[in-house]
């Protein structure tokens, strides 16, 4: 492990007049890479073919903010549900914050859209243009001939492209493809908002992968901050193992080099690192555990007949007792919250219910005695419907007793999405009561379903039962 500490007082793309160093890291390949690569194809489909998928002509998955209207596999969320959006919130937090505690930053090297988009879409497309980094050094420094003007034309007109699917794709995730699609097909100046989003949202994208690239990881991101305060020695990160590494240094061809580690000093770790940290210096906030250090490490590992996995998946401790990596009693404590986490917030949304109805008697009001000596009591009901389809509700009492609205049919007309609210009078007869107050439980009937019910209380004169 290096004694210094001054790589902590810089970043690997600024030089010291704080301008820019542009990085030209070096293709990776490798058993990660391989896996990483079939993850992102995975959740790039994921991303792009969802919006199209409708259930009972209705999206699969809709985050419509706008409208406040949510809608995950085919389950329509409203205003109403907000406590569970601000309840997600928090469990999605604390997954985060113990998810790093335990394994690291593997959300940011496998599953941030930041990093999938970066190295895997628009990095493959560059090494595909222009060539390695050796390449793409040339490339920089030579004259605008032909040649790079073909090439830098074609690969900027690439990335507008794919920054253009994004960002219609992310919009489509926002209002839904129907919407999305009559967008596109109306004319700008009838939808002048919608048409300013998909240009900014392009040259967004265009700029965050053409230009800001790692810097959004580096300085830009709050969780890569947040892994400093987060991370602890006992926690799985890509960490060079400096017991078995050090001293580094060449090897030489036919000598025992005993008084070497296994590093050979090669730099290749570094030079394929896409943030540009020499990942031996141990754990830094700009590494986003990718693994290219770790393939492209074993590739050398492999050349000149050392063990494999200098670089790994390890925790800080693991490698200074030289052990295996150890689920300790914390992390077991802490994977059993996550799971108690997710298995709460997968509980709270089958239970939810498509209607939510409250029936309150009317502040300031008490019973009424009939003509035909039935207790009447006034009502405010209030229905709302979280489906996609118009509910026709007529209400039921649990008790032999007539319920009167105020004003209405004999049935509640709810739309989707919407509220119906009434007034209505529950006339009952006075053997039902059991006193002063009685629990009545009212049932809501759409046809021959019920698909909800609701408590109150009946005030009835003294002396019943």
């Amino acid at each position: 492990m290096d004694k210094h500490e001054d790589f902590r007082d810089s970043l690997a793309t600024v030089d010291e007049s704080g301008g820019r160093i542009w990085l030209f890291p070096t293709k990776p390949s490798g058993k990660y890479y391989k896996y990483r690569t079939w993850v992102s194809f995975g959740l790039l489909a994921f991303l792009l073919l969802v919006p199209w998928i409708k259930i009972n002509g209705h999206p699969l998955f809709l985050l419509d903010v706008f409208a406040r209207k949510f809608i995950l596999f085919g389950a329509v969320f409203w205003p109403q549900d907000f406590y569970l959006f601000g309840l997600a919130m928090i469990t999605f937090f604390v997954f985060i914050i113990l998810f790093t505690v335990v394994y690291g930053r593997v959300f940011c090297g496998w599953v941030c859209p930041q990093t999938i988009f970066m190295e895997l879409v628009f990095r493959k497309i560059e090494y595909w243009i222009e060539g390695d980094a050796s390449a793409q050094r040339k490339l920089v420094h030579a004259p605008w001939n032909r040649e790079k003007v073909l090439k830098r034309v074609g690969k900027h007109s690439l990335f507008l492209l794919i920054a253009f699917i994004i960002s219609h794709t992310v919009i489509a995730w926002v209002i839904g493809v129907d919407s999305l699609w009559n967008l596109v097909n109306t004319s700008p100046l009838k939808q002048q908002g919608g048409f300013i989003a998909m240009i900014a949202g392009t040259f967004l994208f265009y700029g965050v992968y053409a230009r800001f690239r790692e810097q959004m990881c580096t300085t830009f991101c709050p969780y890569g901050r947040l892994q400093g305060v987060l991370l602890d020695d006992d926690s799985m990160i890509v960490a060079y193992d400096h017991v078995r590494g050090e001293p580094r240094g060449k090897i030489k061809k036919d000598t025992e080099n005993k008084d070497l580690g296994d590093c050979i000093d090669c730099g290749l770790c570094v030079r394929v690192c896409p943030t540009g940290i020499d990942i031996r210096n141990g754990t830094q906030m700009e590494c986003v555990n990718c693994t290219a250090c770790i393939d492209a490490c074993n590739e050398v590992m492999e050349k000149v007949h050392r063990p494999l996995d200098l670089i790994r998946y390890a925790s800080e401790n693991s490698i200074k007792e030289n052990r295996g990596f150890i689920f300790t009693t914390r992390m077991k404590a802490y994977t059993g919250v996550l799971v108690l986490l997710v298995g709460v917030m997968v509980t709270l949304l089958f239970i939810r219910s498509d209607v939510e109805a409250t029936v309150l008697r009317t502040p300031g009001t008490l019973f009424q005695k009939l003509d035909d000596g039935r207790v009447s009591n006034l009502y405010q009901v209030k229905i709302i419907n979280k489906t996609f389809d118009t509910m026709h509700i007529a209400l039921s009492p649990n008790v032999n007793a007539t319920i009167r609205l105020i004003g209405k049919d004999s049935i509640l007309t709810v739309p989707s999405g919407g509220m119906a609210e009434s007034s209505f009078f529950l006339d009952v007869d006075p053997n039902d009561l059991d006193g002063i107050k009685t629990n009545v439980r009212i049932s809501l009937m759409d046809g021959d379903k019920k698909v909800g019910s609701v408590k109150t209380g009946f005030l009835g004169p003294a002396g019943n039962k």
